[in-house]
C-alpha cells in the first residue's frame, strides 16, 4: 500500500498513476473521503472521551440537582462515545479496504499504455539464421520428444492440460539450470532459500497477489492456504512484522520453489508444449533495501538477469514494461525476453520489479536507522523460470539432427555433456 500522507499531499500523482494503469481514478477520491472521515471521527472520539473523563471527575464532587444533571450528561456522553467509536472503526476499515485496492505509484519514467506499449531498452546476442544453415528449426516439444526429455501426453492423462513430465535429460537439464542459477546468485551474495509453497492469506495479500492477480491463484478452502505463484510471496513475508536494523541491509535471498498458476484468461494461448503451464519450478531473487536504494538495486537485479541469460548464450532483449502491464505491486518492471525461433518473436523469460515501500507497508516490515523507524523497499527478480528457459535453450541451441548443444555454463552440472542426443526418431 502507499503512504496515506503522500496521498493527501499529492493526490494528483495517485490519480495519474491509476489512469496510467488503466484502473479506476475515482478510487483515489473515495479513499481520500474515507480517510477524512477516519481522521475527523477520530478527533470527535478523542474530544468526547476527554469530556467524559473530565465529567467523571466532577460527578463525585457534585450533589443534588447538579449531580443529577451531570449524570444525565454522562449517560448521553457514553452513548456519543460509543457511536463515535463505531464511526471511527467503520471509517478506518473502509480506508484500509480502499487502500489495499490501490496499486503502487507508477514510476514517472514508465511508458504509459498496455501490454504492447513497452519500450525496448537493449538487445543482446545474434538471432540464428536457420535457413542459411540449411534446416528448419523444430519447436521445443518436438525436440523434447526426440531427446526423451518432455512428456505432455502422459501428464495430460495424469493431471490435465498445461502439465508436463520432464524425463531423462529433461529432468537433468532442470537440475542443471537450478544449480547453475543458485551458484550465480550465491556468488553475487544472495542467501539461497528453499521456501514454503503454501502460505497464509496475510502473506499473499501483503505481497499484492489477492488483488488483480487473485483469479490466477490456487486456494485450498479447507485449510485457508494459498499455493504460491512465485517464491516472491514467502520471501517477502519472511520478515513480516519485523524491524530490521539498517546495518543489515541490503538483505538478498535467492528462493527456489515450485510455482502454481491457474493461467486464467490464457485460453488458447501457448497451448502447445511447456511455455505456459500450471506448475513449474523457479529461482527467484529478492532484495530488501533502504527506500533510497531501490532504483539502483533494480538495475543490479536486471544486470544479474542479463548475466544469466548471456551465460546461457541466448539472444534476448530488455524491455521497460508499460504501466498497464505492471501488476499492482510494481512501480516499475523490466522484462528480459528471449528469442524463440519457431515463434519468430521474443518471449518473456525473466522479470524484475521495484515494489518500493508498497509490500513492506502491507507486511509491516520496517528498518531502524538510528532513532528513525520507517518502511523499507522490496524488489524481486526472476533468475530462472525453468520450463521457459528449457524452451529457449532447446530451440536456440538445436542442431540439424535434432540434438541440442549444451551451453558451457551448464556442462559441469550435466556430467560434462556438450550435446544432448536424440533417443527417439
Amino acid at each position: 500500500m502507499i503512504d496515506l500522507r503522500l496521498l493527501r499531499e499529492d493526490p494528483d500523482r495517485a490519480r495519474a498513476s491509476q489512469r496510467a494503469r488503466g484502473e479506476d481514478v475515482a478510487l483515489v477520491d473515495s479513499l481520500l473521503s474515507a480517510d477524512e472521515r477516519r481522521r475527523s471521527s477520530g478527533v470527535r472520539f478523542d474530544e468526547l472521551r476527554a469530556e467524559q473523563k473530565a465529567l467523571g471527575k466532577l460527578i463525585p464532587k457534585a450533589a443534588g440537582d447538579e449531580k443529577a444533571e451531570l449524570l444525565k450528561r454522562a449517560s448521553q456522553l457514553a452513548a456519543d462515545v460509543k457511536a463515535a467509536d463505531a464511526e471511527r472503526d467503520a471509517a478506518d476499515t473502509e480506508t484500509q479496504e480502499l487502500l489495499l485496492q490501490l496499486g503502487n505509484l507508477v514510476h514517472p519514467d514508465v511508458p504509459v499504455g498496455g501490454e504492447e506499449d513497452f519500450v525496448t531498452l537493449e538487445t543482446h546476442g545474434a538471432i540464428r539464421d536457420f535457413a542459411a544453415e540449411g534446416f528448419a528449426p523444430k519447436d521445443h516439444l518436438e525436440l523434447g520428444q526426440l531427446l526423451g526429455a518432455i512428456d505432455v501426453e502422459r501428464a495430460a492423462k495424469v493431471s490435465g492440460s498445461r502439465f508436463y513430465f520432464l524425463t531423462g535429460v529433461g529432468a537433468l537439464l532442470e537440475l542443471a539450470l537450478v544449480n547453475a542459477a543458485i551458484a550465480q546468485a550465491t556468488a553475487a551474495g544472495f542467501t539461497p532459500m528453499l521456501t514454503p509453497a503454501l502460505v497464509r492469506p496475510q502473506s499473499m495479500a501483503g505481497t499484492g497477489f489477492l488483488g488483480q492477480a487473485a483469479q490466477d491463484v490456487y486456494h485450498l478452502d479447507k485449510d485457508d492456504l494459498y499455493l504460491v505463484g512465485t517464491s516472491e510471496v514467502p520471501l517477502a513475508a519472511y520478515h513480516m512484522d519485523e524491524i530490521i536494523d539498517a546495518e543489515r541491509l541490503p538483505l538478498r535471498y535467492a528462493g527456489f520453489s515450485p510455482c502454481f498458476r491457474r493461467e486464467a484468461g490464457s485460453h488458447g494461448k501457448d497451448t502447445r508444449g511447456i511455455f505456459r503451464v500450471h506448475q513449474f519450478d523457479k529461482v527467484e531473487m529478492f532484495s530488501y533495501v533502504a527506500p533510497e536504494e531501490s532504483q539502483e538495486e533494480h538495475r543490479r537485479l536486471l544486470e544479474w538477469e542479463k548475466q544469466w541469460l548471456t551465460s546461457l548464450e541466448l539472444p534476448f532483449r530488455v524491455i521497460d514494461v508499460a504501466s498497464g502491464d505492471l501488476g499492482s505491486s510494481a512501480a516499475r518492471k523490466f522484462d528480459c525476453e528471449a528469442w524463440i525461433p519457431t515463434q519468430g518473436k521474443y518471449r518473456e523469460l525473466t522479470s524484475t520489479s521495484d515494489c518500493t515501500e508498497y509490500q513492506s507497508r502491507r507486511l509491516q516490515i520496517r528498518v531502524r536507522d538510528g532513532k528513525q523507524v520507517k518502511p523499507l523497499a522490496t524488489l524481486n527478480g526472476t533468475l530462472c523460470a525453468v520450463p521457459r528457459t528449457i524452451v529457449a535453450i532447446l530451440e536456440n541451441h538445436q542442431q540439424a539432427d535434432g540434438s541440442v548443444r549444451v551451453p558451457e555454463v551448464l556442462r559441469p552440472y550435466l556430467g560434462g555433456r556438450k550435446v544432448l542426443e536424440p533417443v527417439a526418431k
